[in-house]
């Protein structure tokens, strides 16, 4: 029997939301909902339509299983939340108690229930192909075929724990084992079949015949377990005892062949009569299924036929059964292994995902070449914030250029160029109020995420209060601890975020009034700055200042070039974790990325580190000279326009800091607006799943309270004894005549 689907739940949008998560950015969108879609279509038609017994059958449900099998090597199982809901194969439901299926958001559950279906329609085929013993490629594939699915059900045994949950009877370890005995066994007939058609030896024959007794023995008593009994069809169980009998019938039967071949009458008909008694056995047990007749009748013919002899020639003793020599076993039939691919047609269609052990370690490595690159641009550009406010601080270079005293120094001039180039005060006023709009949307995502996870644990807590020991399923609040986790941890990236935008929004009130200054055009921008007195423009000290100033815009030069390299830089590891995973079996992440980060920004750090150095040097060397030159100025009066000066300049580069956090936040928040919305996105996912499991054990729970048996009907008094009392049973509905005997496959 197949398993059954009892509603179908379409995997595009769940899936195509967790592949999103974890493989696309916002400058590569990936786009599989034309994989997806050939995925649907293939689950679709291994599960959903009714399927004939027929290769072409296996060969649909072959390619489902290894697309699953490929998804779930690239996909954290954990992260899908797809309800699979399945029918037990063996439930014949009721018609009040419907019937036992289960609900469980888990791919190994999926792909659990395809192997079974698998298994279950090779053991359907083969029955077919085993029935006639003149076909040769026929006879070969039906031992194959049983032999593969003896070798699933062994699998499927290891499978199951990965579920985590109690899983219907079909499923559970006792079942598949009794299933892979039987299946075992039918190969093992399937060869003496063949052996028989072929016509070998009686020797042969006897010891693949005996291997049929132990085989059909064991399976008769896995599926005779008192917790099996009830849920096969009422002719398996007889049928397999009735075979185990036969077989050892047939074994002795070609046993007694091979004694009359050697005159050893006696232990021939010690042999024949136990076929016989045997055969008896096996008729019993089948009833009207039994389907060795012919057999029965070449036992007796020879049994007749020997015992006359003896009595009248050989008055040979006839040996008692129990000390005769067991018969030998020729072992054929094995579990063959599942292969790592069904389907030898089909490309991958998720063939450019990577594992998800190269994808973990490639996001590893990704955190560590980040916490690279934007620890030494931090470094570079604290140690140039730094530089900027020893110069603001000595209004360097602007007094070196302000040698009339009232005209605007040509730094101060570009300065202003530049704040004006990237919008003005304009500019920096708009990203600031955009800022709090970008938060409030990732706050409503956040706050839509954490109501829904809310709604449905108190759901699952009322529902478990009110039904106590009989709400099974497991507990929202353990389950959705890892969505929790990420919540409180979106929440802390958020706060912090909050944090640094009320520093954006200080800083730019501390530097508004002069920000507006340079925001003005350049004569205006002249205008409000205080007069000066001139100073001297050729003494050495001031040669000496400016050089230090081409030197420190060199520096900057460096800096600047240092830092884009930083940005720019790219190491596509997939391939080495790829091969390390192909070589090793497993990835030591650290090793290689400490490698290959080393190898790849080990320089760069080099010159950031002597960069550094070198500004050490330059600003000893500009205090000094500067020193010197304020010196000079003494009694020149200016103090107000050097002000004015140095604070124009702080605000230049206090623009240019802003400027770049602000849009640095704004990309932040765009970015994070993805990031939400694909975790609302999974959190909506685990909560439609928690809803249909939800109904589904509802529905349960209802049909087990209806099912209850009500109290017993008080014994009528007897004074009542003119009304009579039906004594008749209430009858349930006729059970399904819909059986199928083991040996023609079960299905």
């Amino acid at each position: 029997m197949l398993k059954r689907m009892q509603s179908f739940s379409y995997l595009i949008k769940p899936l195509a939301h967790v592949i999103s998560a974890y493989y696309s950015t916002a400058d590569e969108p990936s786009n599989y909902n034309e994989a997806l879609t050939e995925l649907n279509k293939l689950r679709m038609n291994a599960t959903w339509r009714t399927l004939d017994k027929h290769e072409s059958s296996l060969d649909i449900m072959f390619r489902y299983y290894d697309q699953l099998t490929s998804l779930e090597s690239k996909v954290p199982p954990n992260d899908i939340q797809i309800p699979f809901k399945w029918k037990d194969a063996f439930d014949k439901g009721g018609f009040f108690s419907g019937t036992a299926s289960l609900t469980l958001s888990s791919l190994s559950y999926e792909k659990l229930c395809i192997l079974f279906n698998i298994a279950a329609m090779q053991s359907q085929i083969a029955a077919g192909l085993g029935a006639d013993i003149s076909d040769d490629e026929g006879l070969k594939t039906c031992a194959k075929y049983f032999q593969q699915a003896s070798g699933i059900f062994q699998q499927m045994k290891h499978c199951a724990p990965n579920v985590h949950h109690d899983l219907t009877p079909d499923l559970e370890a006792d079942t598949v084992s009794a299933l892979q005995a039987l299946m075992l066994a039918q190969a093992q007939e399937s060869f003496f079949r063949k052996a028989t058609a072929d016509k070998m030896k009686d020797m042969i024959i006897a010891k693949v015949a005996s291997q049929c007794e132990e085989l059909y023995g064991d399976a008769a008593k896995q599926m005779g377990r008192d917790s099996l009994k009830s849920i096969w069809d009422r002719e398996w169980l007889p049928i397999v005892v009735s075979k185990q009998a036969a077989f050892g019938a047939i074994a002795q039967y070609h046993q007694a062949l091979l004694c009359h071949a050697n005159k050893n009458v006696g232990e021939e008909l010690a042999r024949l009569q136990l076929a016989m008694d045997l055969m008896k056995t096996s008729e019993a047990q089948a009833g009207p299924s039994f389907s060795f007749r012919d057999e029965v009748r070449k036992i007796s013919l020879l049994y007749e036929d020997v015992k006359k002899d003896n009595d009248f020639i050989y008055h040979a003793r006839v040996p008692e059964i129990r000390s005769l020599p067991p018969i030998g076993k020729a072992v054929l039939a094995k579990p063959l292994p599942v292969p790592e691919k069904f389907s030898t047609t089909g490309q991958d269609l998720f063939g450019a995902l990577l594992p998800v052990s190269v994808s973990q370690a490639v996001q590893k490595f990704e955190v560590r070449r980040t916490e690279i690159v934007n620890g030494e641009i931090g470094r570079l550009r604290q140690q140039s914030q730094y530089l900027n406010g020893v110069l603001a601080s000595m209004n360097l270079p602007a007094a070196l250029e302000d040698t009339t005293g009232n005209s605007l120094p040509p730094s101060i001039r570009d300065k202003a160029e530049a704040v004006r180039a990237k919008g003005g005060i304009q500019a920096i006023r708009k990203l600031i109020s955009d800022l709090p709009v970008l938060l409030e949307r990732n706050r409503e995502i956040l706050n839509e995420g954490e109501r829904l996870l809310k709604e449905e644990e108190e759901s699952d807590q009322e529902l478990r209060a009110q039904f106590r020991e009989r709400w099974t399923r497991s507990p929202s609040e353990k389950l959705n601890e890892p969505l929790r986790n990420s919540l409180a941890k979106y929440k802390e990236i958020m706060r912090v975020a909050t944090d640094a935008d009320k520093t954006v929004q200080e800083k730019f009130q501390k530097h508004q009034r002069y920000i507006e200054m340079l925001s003005a055009s350049d004569g205006e921008l002249q205008n409000s700055i205080p007069s000066g007195n001139p100073t001297a423009s050729n003494s050495p000290c001031v040669q000496r200042l400016r050089q230090l100033m081409e030197e420190v815009e060199t520096i900057k030069a460096e800096r600047e070039a240092i830092e884009s390299e930083l940005k720019s830089s790219t190491l596509d590891m997939k391939p080495k974790f790829l091969a390390a995973l192909t070589e090793d079996g497993s990835i030591n992440e650290q090793a290689l990325s400490v490698e290959m980060l080393g190898e790849a920004y080990g320089p760069l750090q080099k010159q950031v580190s002597e960069s550094i150095a070198k500004e050490q040097q330059i600003v000893q060397s500009i205090q000094a000279a500067n020193a010197e030159f304020c010196q000079e100025k003494q009694g020149s009066g200016g103090n107000n326009r050097e002000a004015v000066l140095k604070d124009l300049a702080a605000a230049h580069d206090m623009y240019m800091e802003l400027t770049a956090n602000l849009e640095e936040g704004t990309k932040f928040y765009n970015d994070l607006t993805q990031i939400l919305l694909a975790f609302q996105n999974k959190i909506s996912d685990f909560c439609f799943a928690r809803k249909t499991e939800k109904e589904e054990l509802m529905k349960h729970l209802q049909q087990s309270i209806v099912n209850k048996p009500a109290q017993s009907t008080p014994t009528p008094p007897s004074y009542a004894g003119g009304s009579a009392v039906s004594k008749r049973r209430l009858r349930g509905p006729l059970a399904s005549d819909n059986q199928q005997h083991c040996n023609d496959g079960w299905g």
